[in-house]
């Protein structure tokens, strides 16, 4: 893999944006709460115009983007498409002979590649649950076995199956992993950083979710889609297909709610069509937005609550800025105010404590309280704390194992990185027996909220946002071990 060029770099007002736009961008997500921002770049005619991390988030460290991770296996299955390899209208029965005689619905084998690269199956609904349950071993039968409702390509329904057997097919008709595949003839090629992806089974890169990057990457392939496929004077993706990818193949929504949100303007392969330009993009806000009418690309990562919100803003306060008249003042002030970007930390009314009664301290998840029985709820799992020199150390106990971090009880995000997920911890003791935290998986959008209680030895714990996956998996949440 080559190292990382810095891609080229204006101010807003060199590239025909005015600051103040971006400004109440930024004002406005912080504002909500909603919304937390954790990475920001914007570009405009190729060039960054903006760009920032919200401490303790970095720019150099990956971190998972869900379903964003669709965009990068379109672009794996395009180079197919565009050498000839991969047929979108060859039937999906086709590439996996050994299911065939199994495969007795007339719908399901006259389901095509295109089908599943645009959300066409004919399937209602998600169908990922029922997939596992029918073949939790190879879950491409599992789905296949499971006959669509309606004609493939007649309807719209998110359904990570349909993605995970595009993947799949494209691990088979490259033998090599999407990870391996990208890295040669997508990523190396826009100067992209290492990006890891979970791989199940074994081998076998998932497609639909579990990619982990920088921004950086993210908006790269931004780029890349809006020179139409071309790099630097070098063609990587064919313009037919970053034109297919990003047309509409399937409505999102009937006409009467057509335009009332951005997940009601259609569907490509694996890109969403927005109010303005497309997009890839996964749960909690992370975003790879392209606005070809504008020459503009957003690439955001963050925790969202509300994905709609997020894009509104962008509407609301972005879009205007282009074209507008800026001024040097306003390019200084968003340059320092990027710069100078943090994710607010636990507000505790810090007391003094007696050190040797919260030594070596363990609490019992809470069943109940004040802070659990929600969806984010987290208890049931316990925790210990104990003295470290001048601070102390965090113990988290996951169904997939412990997790530890250290605090300082003082103001400010302390870092723990090493065996395990990369966490951040804020805030301290609000009382003799109350310790209040926050704990920030920096690999995902994830925060943890905790209150200890040592009269009671309770600790409950709530998310913020939930991640995903079961969310009493504490060590799953960092990126695997390899990343390419």
């Amino acid at each position: 893999m080559s190292p990382v060029a810095t891609l080229p770099s204006r101010t807003p007002m060199d590239a025909g944006v005015d600051a103040t736009g971006i400004l109440n961008l930024i004002d406005a997500l912080e504002a909500d709460p909603a919304q937390e921002p954790h990475g920001l770049m914007i570009l405009r005619r190729g060039a960054v115009i903006a760009q920032g991390w919200w401490a303790p988030y970095t720019a150099d460290r990956p971190q998972l983007v869900y379903s964003l991770s669709k965009s990068f296996t379109s672009a794996a299955a395009g180079v197919l498409v565009d050498e000839g390899v991969l047929d979108l209208d060859s039937t999906v029965v086709s590439h996996f002979p050994e299911f065939a005689d199994e495969i007795t619905d007339e719908r399901t084998r006259r389901m095509r590649v295109r089908h599943v690269a645009s959300m066409a199956s004919g399937h209602e609904n998600e169908m990922i649950d029922v997939a596992l349950r029918t073949d939790d071993v190879e879950p491409v039968r599992g789905f296949l076995l499971n006959p669509p409702e309606q004609e493939p390509g007649s309807v719209f329904a998110y359904n990570q199956p349909a993605t995970y057997t595009l993947a799949t097919i494209v691990h088979r008709l490259t033998g090599r992993t999407l990870v391996e595949f990208l890295r040669e003839r997508v990523l190396d090629p826009i100067g992209a950083g290492p990006i890891a992806w979970e791989e199940w089974p074994e081998g076998r890169d998932i497609g639909y979710s579990g990619a982990f990057m920088t921004t950086d990457t993210i908006a790269r392939l931004g780029l890349l889609l809006l020179g139409r496929g071309q790099w630097a004077g070098r063609r990587v993706l064919s313009q037919e297909w970053v034109d297919a990818a990003t047309s509409v193949h399937v409505d999102t929504a009937p006409a009467p709610e057509r335009g009332a949100s951005d997940w009601s303007r259609g569907y490509g392969f694996q890109h969403w069509r927005s109010r303005h330009g497309y997009r890839g993009d996964g749960a909690f806000g992370q975003l790879c937005l392209v606005l070809p009418e504008h020459e503009a690309v957003v690439a955001y990562q963050g925790q969202s609550g509300d994905m709609q919100r997020l894009l509104d803003a962008v509407w609301q306060h972005l879009l205007p800025a282009i074209g507008r008249a800026g001024s040097a003042g306003a390019d200084a002030e968003l340059a320092a105010r990027l710069a100078g970007s943090s994710l607010p930390e636990r507000v505790v009314a810090r007391v003094a404590v007696d050190a040797d009664r919260w030594d070596g301290a363990a609490f019992s998840g809470a069943a109940d309280g004040a802070e659990s029985g929600d969806s984010g709820d987290a208890g049931g799992h316990g925790a210990r704390v104990r003295r470290d020199g001048d601070g102390w150390v965090l113990t988290l106990t996951g169904s997939t194992g412990d997790v530890r971090a250290r605090f300082t009880g003082e103001p400010g995000w302390c870092v723990t990185s090493g065996d395990g997920p990369v966490i951040a911890v804020s805030g301290g003791f609000a009382g003799d027996d109350e310790l209040l935290l926050d704990v920030a998986f920096l690999e995902t959008p994830h925060r943890l909220h905790l209150r200890f209680d040592r009269a009671a030895g309770v600790v409950t714990r709530r998310w913020q946002t939930p991640p995903l996956r079961d969310p009493a998996d504490l060590r799953d949440l960092t990126a695997p071990g390899a990343f390419g």
